[in-house]
């Protein structure tokens, strides 16, 4: 590439390493501080650094390419993400906010299932954070696959330099400023991610007599639009849908709505965030239908569909821009990973070490400990990075499965259901990603095929979860007064402050 791309990447890193510094002089003294930014997120932050940390470079390689591949079917999962984003904002964000701080001023997911039952109750928030944190460390491998890919495919570097490059300075901003910092790059990597997924597909387009012309170039390929509705299955269907389900389970999403500034500021953020990831999602399907029209018409050779936006940033636009373009990628990985360190870290210092160490252990202490684990889970995530031929889609899809159906209907629970039980809640979890794990792994099918060919597993497993839950809460005995207590008093909280 050329030099001016590099400086422009080189100001993008310093930007990231500034807000760090900044956050880490405004709110890294205690854990509310450093896990949730003393919950005084601006609804303009939260907005962006939830759909930021939620899109990841799926959505400017991964849609776009599914997109080219096979055309208007994808708009399924698109519909579904939606919808998801959407009804988390109306059913979950409310009441989580009041009730974490209304349960004991719970800072993590699985602080809150525990103080749900009763402090007393440790099984569920162990549990909860030995998920999280594997199933995160998976993760993040995986966004650092997909930076040390862009490092060689774009730049030509070696793919360990660049995991080490996407790495240092994700965890270098994350341990300074924490939340804080976390949510602050998330909100300017939001808004490069928005101008890069408008920029894109209508540079592109501007190659083209019309849409007309575009839409025939692109059905040398792929199907009609008429064709696509037709012939995709109702399984395919649901399945795609079912991508929004995962939203209710995820805790480097829904931890945004825990650190909110106050319930009020809710509806404000969920208009700015829906409104970016409708535009933004819309950008990504549209560079996907602009490259294949493109590819046929110019005879223009993509090896990987996924790299089509990298391809487009390479030859439409100056080095310049190019550049901008190059870290649009890197802001939607690097978003990703620095809050699924950080979510990992906090249930290792919350969840396992404080619980271990008891009253002894200081807020100083517990937030030493905790950049401690943001920087062991980055190393483990590193070392299993290191295997370029990684799937990182097969990664993300599982992952995301695992914690919508693990951790998703008890979140719906936990916020609805006054007399669910601390057995229900274990049991949830576990029949949730047992499910999920039979689903993609037993090779059940004639063929020796798993049943996630069939239907994706967060169905099965959302069900599964929903219903062990109930039939538990059925026969188990109800939970003590002053759960219940607790429940009653932040449903009357919401209602005050709504």
């Amino acid at each position: 590439m050329h030099a001016m791309s590099y400086v422009s990447l080189a100001i993008y890193f310093l930007a990231m390493l500034g807000i760090g510094l900044f956050a880490y002089r405004q709110s890294t003294s205690d854990m509310s501080g450093y896990i949730l930014g003393g919950r005084q997120v601006s609804p303009h932050v939260t907005a962006l650094s939830a759909g930021a940390s939620d899109m990841s470079g799926w959505m400017l390689m991964g849609l776009p390419g599914a997109m080219f591949l096979l055309g208007y079917e994808t708009m399924y999962i698109a519909a579904g993400l939606l919808l998801g984003a959407l009804v988390n904002y109306a059913v979950v964000a409310p009441k989580l906010r009041v009730y974490t701080e209304v349960a004991d001023d719970a800072l993590t997911i699985p602080e809150f299932f525990s103080k749900r039952f009763g402090s007393h109750d440790r099984g569920v928030r162990i549990i909860s954070a030995v998920i999280i944190v594997l199933f995160f460390t998976l993760y993040t491998s995986a966004g650092l696959v997909a930076g040390g890919k862009l490092f060689e495919s774009a730049f030509g570097l070696d793919y360990q330099l660049g995991l080490v490059i996407t790495l240092g300075v994700v965890v270098s901003y994350t341990l300074l400023g924490g939340f804080l910092a976390v949510s602050m790059t998330d909100f300017v990597q939001g808004c490069i991610m928005f101008v890069a997924l408008v920029l894109v597909p209508i540079v592109a387009f501007m190659q083209f007599d019309g849409v007309g012309d575009m839409q025939r170039a692109a059905y040398e390929s792929i199907p009609t639009f008429d064709q696509a509705i037709n012939d995709t299955t109702l399984l395919a269907v649901i399945s795609s849908l079912a991508w929004g389900l995962g939203y209710f389970g995820q805790p480097h999403i829904i931890v945004r709505f825990m650190a909110i500034r106050s319930v009020k500021d809710i509806k404000t953020a969920r208009n700015i965030g829906m409104s970016w990831m409708t535009v933004t999602i819309i950008g990504a399907l549209a560079t996907g239908l602009v490259g294949v029209a493109y590819a046929n018409k110019f005879g223009l050779k993509v090896g990987d569909p996924e790299t089509i936006f990298i391809v487009f940033s390479e030859i439409l636009f100056h080095p310049v821009i190019s550049g901008f373009l190059m870290a649009a990628i890197l802001a939607a990985i690097m978003s990703t990973i620095s809050s699924q360190l950080l979510v990992s870290a906090s249930s290792l210092t919350e969840d396992i070490y404080r619980l271990k160490a008891g009253r002894a252990a200081t807020d100083q202490e517990t937030v030493k400990i905790g950049r401690y684990g943001v920087a062991g889970v980055a190393f483990v995530a590193l070392l299993l990075s290191l295997d370029s031929s990684n799937s990182i889609l097969s990664l993300v899809s599982n992952a995301w499965a695992g914690f919508g159906a693990a951790f998703g209907p008890l979140v719906l629970f936990s916020l609805y259901k006054a007399n669910l039980t601390h057995k229900a809640a274990i049991g949830g979890i576990v029949a949730g990603a047992a499910t999920v794990l039979f689903w993609i792994y037993a090779p059940v099918l004639a063929d020796g095929q798993a049943l996630s060919s069939v239907i994706y597993e967060i169905i099965p497993g959302f069900i599964v979860s929903s219903v062990v839950i109930w039939l538990i809460c059925q026969f188990d005995e109800a939970p003590e007064q002053a759960v219940q207590d607790t429940f009653a008093n932040a449903q009357r909280v919401l209602a005050e402050q709504q």
